[in-house]
């Protein structure tokens, strides 16, 4: 059962798929798969989400429907690998690792008369990859990462009464544009591979990303802010805009990829992920500063700890299992069975779902040896979450649950050996 036998089976394990609807804001499941490819390399492919996200508020916001408030989004991939010598490879691998795209539109207590509460955020990853290969069976590889982040968020409504004014009246609003900036990460792990039984397992570590970001921060109404009893909007935010410094620090994760043949052109693969949430927040300058006043206990004299606009609870752990078969020379198929943890549960209101199953079905057509096709489709079982406003983290309690609800992941990839 040698390698090249199974070369085309092998290549379905990187399905353009494999992320896509992830605990927090994980998009992608950043793999280097491309780069472990034998020889010389090129993959370009892009991944497209459907997905269904709505649910109830609390009695106490009226018991609303909430709307599906979960767009629709794709991102792109590519990736570069290069044998330079037997012993030396250079990669390339460029995707987008991280991001977020919903928007309340029906439930009052996301929206009120300055608009509709709402989250975009989107980066971008280039990864240079050096690899040191000593022997046919390892691999040593690590290099810098240049990562992109913007974003955008806007609160709006009586489930942010703490910022957009009372409950009954979902007064004001609260927005944050949040300038892009690139910055520099790392990234390192080796392979171990045993050709003759199609057996090949890496691990890969990439770094935490520091990012210190212009953010434009704006009240809707801060007079009033003032006038219903909120006077640090106005003490903070005086003409309702402020530009100022943020520090957002993307995660650090790693990944287990395996895989090895089974039978006659058949092979069984496997990845695993975890990614830091835990330690992950976003708390612009104004916002944070408000949010200890907000927060501070006049009967004792205590400061307020603040909060953050977007955090979570939990890491993220998640893992994909699969079979890939050569059906003949030029066809072959694989099925997948994926799981996610999620980052913990209550959520936040900007990305209310807690985890998923998933199930997967990828074909894959070669016209000649050296290029393919390969497309593949997901169905997402999206875990049922209690949503919270910032205000609430750390706490019980919530502002609307959100049960039953699934998304679609299709994917395309094309592939060229040279």
């Amino acid at each position: 059962m040698k390698l090249k036998k199974l070369s085309t089976a092998l290549i379905l394990a990187t399905l353009p798929t494999t992320g896509v609807f992830a605990a927090a804001l994980d998009r992608s499941g950043q793999s280097i798969a491309a780069f472990l490819q034998p020889g010389n390399y090129f993959e370009a492919g892009i991944s497209v989400l459907d997905p269904t996200v709505s649910g109830t508020t609390v009695a106490a916001l009226g018991n609303q429907n909430t709307g599906d408030m979960a767009g629709d989004y794709y991102f792109p991939s590519a990736a570069l690998k290069l044998q330079l010598t037997d012993n030396f490879s250079f990669g390339l691998i460029y995707d987008q690792p991280f991001g977020a795209d919903a928007e309340y539109t029906q439930s009052v207590a996301f929206t009120n008369a300055q608009g509709n509460t709402n989250v975009e955020v989107d980066t971008q990853n280039l990864s240079m990859i050096f690899g040191y290969q000593p022997t046919e069976n390892w691999n040593v590889y690590a290099g810098p990462v240049y990562q992109t982040v913007k974003g955008k968020v806007a609160l709006r409504g009586a489930a942010y009464s703490v910022l957009g004014g009372v409950p009954a009246a979902g007064i004001g609003g609260y927005d944050a544009n949040i300038g892009e900036d690139g910055a520099v990460g790392w990234l390192a792990g080796f392979a171990y591979q045993i050709p003759e039984i199609a057996l090949k397992a890496s691990l890969t570590y990439r770094s935490e990303v520091e990012h210190k970001m212009n953010v434009a921060e704006n009240i809707v109404s801060p007079a009033q802010m003032t006038a219903i009893g909120q006077p640090a909007f106005g003490l903070l935010l005086p003409n309702g805009y402020s530009n100022g410094e943020t520090e957002i620090t993307t995660p650090q994760s790693v990944n287990l990829d395996l895989q090895t043949g089974i039978m006659a052109n058949t092979v069984a693969f496997a990845n695993l992920r975890w990614v830091n949430w835990k330690d992950f927040g976003i708390r612009p300058d104004k916002f944070g500063q408000f949010t200890e006043v907000a927060t501070a206990n006049p009967a004792t004299g205590k400061l307020g700890k603040g909060f953050d606009l977007v955090s979570y609870t939990d890491d993220q752990i998640s893992a994909t299992v699969g079979v890939g078969r050569k059906l003949n020379e030029q066809w072959a198929g694989n099925v997948s069975v994926g799981y996610d943890t999620g980052a913990g549960n209550p959520v936040s209101t900007l990305g209310p779902t807690e985890g998923y199953w998933n199930v997967g079905l990828g074909l894959q057509f070669s016209p000649a040896p050296n290029y393919f096709i390969a497309g593949g489709v997901k169905y997402f079982m999206l875990g049922d979450a209690k949503a919270q406003s910032a205000a609430k983290f750390g706490t019980s309690a919530y502002d609307a649950e959100f049960e039953d609800n699934d998304a679609w992941a299709y994917g395309l990839k094309i592939g060229y050996k040279f």
